[in-house]
């Protein structure tokens, strides 16, 4: 833990550096985030106990333009917990700790039995570029995926698409490499390293086709799975449309027939009144297995790997969303999962109050039928936040 505080101090130090260089010459940094406090409820029943958390959330964005070919990145996210989930689940700090990535850039600087503390660096970036060729190094998001809720593609850095309070996006410890070969067009590697030492090593190439944004990738995920896969991106008509498609076959059963094939695929319509609708569909060969349970609200956050993205053979996605006025936005959100007899509600409003000031408020409800006996989970969450 000493070695964590030592680092992250470090880190914060780096910045502070930043600034104080830069107030001698023409600004040539950037500083900006947020502080949000989220009340949040749970309960599986409405007669039975509910769990109730706390959670104060402060984000730090810092870009430091070096010069006209380097540039640093650094972001942290500070995170204050209390309530039920501290002080009576087991395993819950550990849980919030945990990051795909090397283990120092993320500490529970205090943990207690009824408050926690964590800090956690998901950007710490060094991005070069010179003409076409760009190389960014360390802590970053590597966006493959073109879908919006389940992403084949996406082999470094995939997310829950339930946990909507970290619009971020977790990063991933890598090296990537992008060379621009025209307007639309490029080829790139990446390499990334995660917390059990595994490399997982991809390339992709962009081409343009009809007015079509279309990628082709390949690669080796976590030491553990060949890979090869395609997306795209464009409109049939007015409809946006895009999607994507892997298969993964293990490296040492590479004769026989255990790959699974994963494939997800998006429409979407703005109308004229700003309304917008999304449909989108998933066809998992080889589903996540329930049948041990979902055992807490964690899961439903956890972010999931490439290949492990649905519950059900095949699952279903609709989202409506309305800006009422330009202070009130409404959304509401749809899964079904045929397999398992369930789905998954999110009906959500947000509120400007204020210049950078927001309130929403958020709900969830996951049901689905698990070794026979129906499974119900209810959230509801408060958030204010304020951006600067």
């Amino acid at each position: 833990m000493k070695h964590k505080f030592i680092i992250l101090t470090f880190c914060i130090t780096i910045i502070n550096i930043g600034l104080l260089k830069a107030q001698d010459k023409q600004r040539n940094w950037s500083l900006n985030g947020y502080v949000s406090n989220m009340q949040s409820v749970m309960f599986t029943h409405p007669d039975s106990m509910s769990i109730n958390d706390n959670l104060l959330h402060n984000r730090l964005n810092f870009n430091w333009y070096v010069n006209n070919n380097l540039s640093i990145n650094l972001e942290m996210r500070n995170r204050f917990f209390w309530g039920d989930n501290v002080r009576n689940f087991p395993g819950y700090a550990d849980i919030i700790n945990s990051y795909d990535g090397v283990d120092f850039l993320s500490a529970n600087i205090i943990d207690k039995p009824s408050f926690l503390f964590n800090t956690t660096i998901d950007r710490a970036i060094i991005d070069f570029a010179a003409g076409n060729f760009n190389l960014t190094l360390g802590r970053q998001r590597i966006n493959w995926g073109r879908s919006l809720v389940w992403n084949p593609n996406d082999l470094f850095n995939n997310y829950s698409f339930f946990d909507f309070d970290y619009e971020e996006k977790p990063g991933s410890d890598a090296l990537r490499m992008q060379y621009y070969t025209g307007a639309a067009s490029s080829i790139e590697l990446a390499v990334k390293v995660d917390s059990t030492e595994k490399i997982t090593i991809a390339g992709l190439t962009h081409i343009n086709i009809a007015n079509y944004d279309i990628q082709i990738l390949a690669g080796l995920v976590r030491e553990n799975d060949w890979v090869t896969g395609t997306g795209w991106e464009g409109n049939i008509k007015n409809f946006g449309f895009r999607g994507e498609m892997s298969y993964f076959h293990p490296k040492e059963n590479f004769n026989d027939t255990s790959g699974i094939f994963l494939a997800s695929i998006n429409l979407g319509y703005t109308f004229e009144n700003s309304m917008f609708i999304q449909m989108e569909g998933l066809y998992d060969q080889d589903p996540i297995d329930l049948s041990g349970g979902i055992g807490s609200q964690a899961f439903l956050t956890t972010p999931l790997g490439s290949k492990d993205l649905g519950f059900s053979e095949f699952s279903w996605f609709a989202q409506l969303g309305y800006p009422f006025n330009p202070l009130i936005n409404g959304n509401i959100s749809f899964m079904y999962y045929p397999d398992l007899e369930g789905f998954f509600t999110g009906p959500s409003v947000s509120v400007s109050l204020a210049d950078n000031l927001d309130f929403s408020v958020f709900t969830q409800i996951f049901s689905m039928k698990l070794n026979n006996d129906r499974t119900n989970f209810y959230l509801g969450f408060l958030r204010f936040k304020y951006s600067f």
